[in-house]
């Protein structure tokens, strides 16, 4: 089923508001509430929204180092350092990649020591190029509607 300018609107003021209500979504797009609510509960069932959630502010919490992290695998054998990201907290993202390296990770953490730590367990799977963020320019979710359509 493809989805309408409507249903990129809802998916928008969902992605900024995510704890609006559906009368409030319903003035901005001139629907009803009770509509908009259908349109969400269908745009559930299609797995496009497949989550709620909220944006913490990490500095405020202590996180105040960000690393990228370029993972050279030593092994063909990938499996268990999935597992070994899965497990750490501090490991935020992580992507395949093709080109330089094999993985990119994105490391949130609190000290240069935690990050001592995490850089010293993945050198057990490959060797690692480090680039660590100065300044978050632009955070941005690829929810709108100029992008979608």
């Amino acid at each position: 089923m493809l989805l309408d300018h409507t249903d990129f609107q809802i998916l928008q003021i969902l992605n900024r508001h995510g704890r609006i209500q559906w009368k409030d979504i319903g003035e901005q797009i001139h629907m009803t509430g009770q509509a908009v609510g259908n349109r969400i509960k269908k745009l559930e069932d299609m797995g496009i929204i497949q989550n709620y959630s909220i944006v913490v502010d990490e500095t405020k919490l202590g996180f105040v180092l960000n690393a990228f992290v370029t993972v050279y695998m030593n092994s063909s054998k990938h499996q268990t350092f999935i597992n070994f990201i899965q497990a750490q907290h501090a490991i935020v993202e992580a992507h395949r990649v093709s080109g330089d390296g094999c993985y990119l990770l994105k490391v949130k953490i609190k000290s240069h020591e935690q990050l001592n730590e995490v850089l010293n367990s993945i050198l057990q799977y490959g060797n690692y190029r480090l680039h660590l963020s100065i300044q978050e320019i632009k955070q941005q979710s690829v929810m709108s509607v100029d992008h979608i359509e």
